[in-house]
């Protein structure tokens, strides 16, 4: 077996640590950006909807006790488990009034991943185990 210069050997390694990287970066395990002691719970009004991967998000307005209102980000699955769910891109529209439940994120304000989702009336659209995120 031939063995390859260092200088390639460095090279190949150079490319490929980014790489690895960003995709360990895209696919993380529940534990590490998420904090299973920290269960939440909003109501609010949907002010966006990202519908891309790795994962879909939810942005609701949520007013606190004082009046101020945050707008948070919730995680969810991917678009691809989403419609295998029976969700489309339309199944949560900006202003719709919801509520959802999930686990706050360890770094970052306003952030938590979703676990369930129901509409106005508490009528379930939406859940999952958060804690199955990147496994």
């Amino acid at each position: 077996m031939k063995r390859q210069p260092l200088a390639r050997r460095l090279a190949t390694i150079a490319i490929a640590l980014p790489l690895a990287s960003a995709a360990l970066s895209a696919h993380h395990s529940f534990a590490a950006q998420y904090d299973a002691t920290k269960p939440v719970e909003m109501r609010g009004t949907v002010t966006k909807v990202e519908w891309t991967n790795p994962h879909a998000r939810i942005y609701i307005d949520v007013r606190d006790d004082t009046g101020q209102t945050a707008n948070w980000n919730f995680e969810m699955a991917s678009p691809n488990i989403l419609v295998r769910n029976g969700w489309r891109q339309n199944t949560v529209r900006i202003g719709d009034r919801i509520t959802v439940s999930g686990y706050l994120a360890r770094k970052g304000e306003h952030m938590a991943i979703a676990g369930a989702v129901a509409d106005a009336t508490g009528k379930p659209i939406f859940a999952s185990d958060p804690t199955d995120v990147g496994r």
